[in-house]
């Protein structure tokens, strides 16, 4: 298949069937989208994606979340428990590359939709499947939602400060990275494909993707016993690596506990000897004294605004960062040098900002051709369009709650 309606990026030739709701299968989707793929998003007749009501509604009442997760994307209303319904996705799956879901394991195959069906209709089709536990397993059958998976994949454990009890990230990113994963797997897929001309399963689980990002950990207990636990803003023996208060009342986080940073920044405070001291002058020393070094920083960088003192950091080379909110990435210089937020067009809200496609690639980039589209919108583009259907028969399907 190739674009034949604007479309770019790379992956303008895919076709994607996304099927389920909420966010990791979605999001997977998106990323596929914003880098071209013809993604089709299957909703249920009259109600639609959950997403569609959550984030904050104020203006319009609408959600100011679904235009994100759902952008790029054609919308088409289509009951699966109906069995017109699951001819429609066959069909679909005839023309189509990829087959994207996030239901409960079996789901599909009640609904006579599993893979192996699907790949009798076409060998080369790639299913996605997204679940909290994956579809092998004692738990495969649990409801498992993006919390779970944080927690059971070990990442709520070491998040927030050792006085509390186990912190959320602020966003779904247990979803998130079990999207990432099944965006990573599909591609995959698709060049295996190009070798093989079959499909196969790609079974994204949302405590898996968790737990790939979790570094040593098991690694550390299993040779030394050792067990990570919430240490708040710093992680243990790498200093200094933490965010310091400046003399107006803000906040930068300075990272300098390679020994060549350290030594920088020992300058910028005009403390060259530091990085001679036998305390300070390596990274093991400098770990065991960790307290007592953020101290002394501290002490230096509450006597120094903001501004300056962010200046002082990039001119001696010693990495920083300001803790940015949304009206700080707004009106970031560099954000806006590389268009890191875009204003797209929105039928009710005029434009909404919204972070672009990332990454940035050289030759075929990734784009935002439309924010999340209404439900259904695309019926008759993939019904008459795609699928050559007549309009007594679409009136029929309409009629009997089909699409």
């Amino acid at each position: 298949m190739t674009s034949t309606d604007g479309r770019k990026g790379p992956l303008n030739d895919v076709r994607v069937i996304e099927m389920g709701q909420l966010l990791a299968g979605p999001f997977c989707g998106q990323l596929m989208a914003d880098f071209g793929a013809d993604v089709i998003k299957c909703e249920q007749p009259g109600v639609g994606d959950p997403m569609r009501q959550w984030g904050r509604e104020k203006p319009h009442g609408k959600s100011l979340w679904w235009p994100v997760v759902a952008r790029n994307k054609r919308s088409i209303t289509l009951n699966l428990r109906e069995a017109e319904g699951q001819q429609i996705v066959r069909d679909l799956v005839a023309q189509a590359d990829i087959v994207l879901e996030n239901f409960r394991p079996g789901t599909m195959e009640r609904w006579n939709l599993g893979y192996d069906e699907l790949a009798k209709i076409n060998p080369g089709i790639i299913m996605v499947r997204v679940t909290g536990f994956g579809q092998t397993g004692p738990y495969a059958s649990r409801a498992g939602y993006g919390a779970i998976g944080e927690a059971m994949g070990g990442l709520r454990y070491v998040v927030g400060d050792p006085s509390t009890q186990p912190s959320r990230m602020g966003i779904s990113i247990g979803d998130e990275l079990a999207a990432t994963y099944a965006t990573l797997g599909a591609l995959m897929a698709l060049h295996a494909r190009a070798r093989t001309g079959r499909g196969q399963v790609v079974d994204s689980a949302i405590y898996e993707a968790v737990l790939a990002m979790m570094e040593s950990l098991v690694t550390e207990y299993d040779k030394a016993g050792y067990i990570r636990e919430r240490t708040g803003p710093i992680l243990p023996n790498v200093s200094p690596s933490n965010v310091f208060p400046t003399r107006d009342g803000k906040l930068l986080l300075i990272a300098a506990n390679q020994d060549t940073v350290f030594k920088r920044l020992a300058a910028a405070m005009g403390r060259p000897e530091l990085a001679e001291d036998e305390r300070y002058a390596t990274h093991s020393a400098r770990g065991a004294n960790q307290v007592e070094l953020d101290a002394l920083i501290a002490q230096w960088t509450e006597t120094i605004d903001l501004k300056p003192l962010e200046a002082l950091m990039n001119e001696h080379g010693v990495p920083c960062g300001l803790i940015y909110r949304a009206p700080d990435m707004l009106e970031d210089a560099h954000f806006k040098a590389r268009e890191a937020i875009v204003s797209v067009p929105h039928p009710n809200f005029g434009y909404l900002k919204m972070q672009n496609v990332a990454p940035k690639l050289s030759e075929t980039p990734g784009e935002i051709r439309h924010a999340g589209p209404e439900l259904g919108q695309h019926n008759d583009e993939i019904y008459k369009g795609l699928l050559d259907m007549d309009d007594a028969l679409l009136a029929d399907y309409r009629e009997r709650g089909i699409i």
